[in-house]
């Protein structure tokens, strides 16, 4: 399975030059590589911090790690770099798809402190030799506090809903978390507005595919001028209500959408790319109670995918 076992030198050695390396406060660092080993086995195990092993070294150096790169965009640092990387090597299917699933989250994951999130500003000392500017992320403020952790409420209980896209190869390329009551079609221009695959050489990043499907849940007005707009192929089929009142519209009503039947059987590529996160027990319940440090998670998890797929 993609969520087990420990990273391997190869593994190591694509993350390392990227990791911060000192800290003003308290000198050196622990062990990175034995901390991510952590972070990996509470992401296949979904066992509680304290209950780590011993081998990983103190559970609350991990928690805290974890806190804070979720914060300070150190996952999602790693997640463009690995994604940068394939794409010089030409290794995207830029043929992309959208979608979105739901998770459970366990009843500890309520009652989240309204406390401020950990800061990077705290003394951290990235390598910036490695690392250009142009792939430096801002810290993750913008989901979870907007939306109350990203936590909501139906007849099942606690619930969050990931949003997110994946290329052709059932890769994660941008991942957004909401409440589980979210309309599908309200997170389709945050997903599509967040890929961003930065240049290991010169020039911007990418950030437009070459095309796009999702399902039903997807078909109105605003997505399909939304992605005509950016010049983006599209393939959304129409709803029957949809379909119905453009006929009885006669002229007026406009000419029926596209819909490449053959482009749109490769949309289960976002489910296997789903089936791949919810294979991290960590990601398919939510123990989490701070919406960034689940967002954190799950950009761990597809990390993770990148790294070994």
């Amino acid at each position: 399975m993609l969520s087990r076992g420990d990273l391997t030198d190869g593994e190591w050695a694509t993350l390392e030059p990227l990791l911060p390396t000192s800290n003003n406060r308290c000198g050196r660092w622990r062990d990175h590589r034995q901390v991510i080993n952590g972070i990996i086995h509470r992401l296949s195990t979904g066992c509680q911090w304290r209950k780590l092993p011993e081998r990983f070294g103190p559970w609350q150096t991990i928690h805290k790690r974890h806190q804070l790169w979720s914060a300070d965009g150190t996952w999602e640092r790693l997640f463009q770099h690995v994604q940068a990387v394939a794409d010089a090597a030409g290794d995207i299917d830029w043929n992309i798809n959208v979608d979105s699933t739901s998770v459970r989250a366990h009843q500890h994951a309520a009652g989240a402190p309204k406390a401020a999130p950990p800061s990077a500003s705290k003394g951290v000392v990235q390598r910036s030799v490695h690392l250009p500017v142009r792939m430096r992320v801002r810290p993750f403020l913008r989901e979870a506090g907007a939306a109350g952790e990203a936590l909501g409420r139906s007849r099942g209980g606690l619930t969050t809903k990931l949003h997110l896209s994946a290329d052709g190869k059932c890769r994660p390329l941008s991942l957004v978390i909401t409440p589980g009551q979210r309309a599908d079609c309200t997170q389709f221009e945050p997903v599509v507005d967040k890929i961003r695959v930065p240049r290991l050489g010169p020039g911007r990043p990418r950030r437009l595919p070459d095309s796009v499907a999702a399902d039903k849940a997807y078909s109105n007005r605003n997505i399909r001028t939304y992605l005509r707009r950016r010049g983006i192929q599209h393939v959304i089929p129409e709803k029957s209500d949809h379909r119905t009142a453009r006929r009885n519209r006669g002229s007026r009503g406009g000419r029926p959408a596209g819909f490449d039947m053959a482009r749109y059987r490769a949309r289960n590529s976002v489910e296997r790319a789903i089936n791949k996160l919810k294979q991290f027990r960590a990601v398919a319940t939510r123990y989490d109670k701070r919406g960034y440090v689940y967002l954190g998670t799950v950009t761990a998890a597809a990390l993770l995918i990148w790294l070994r797929t």
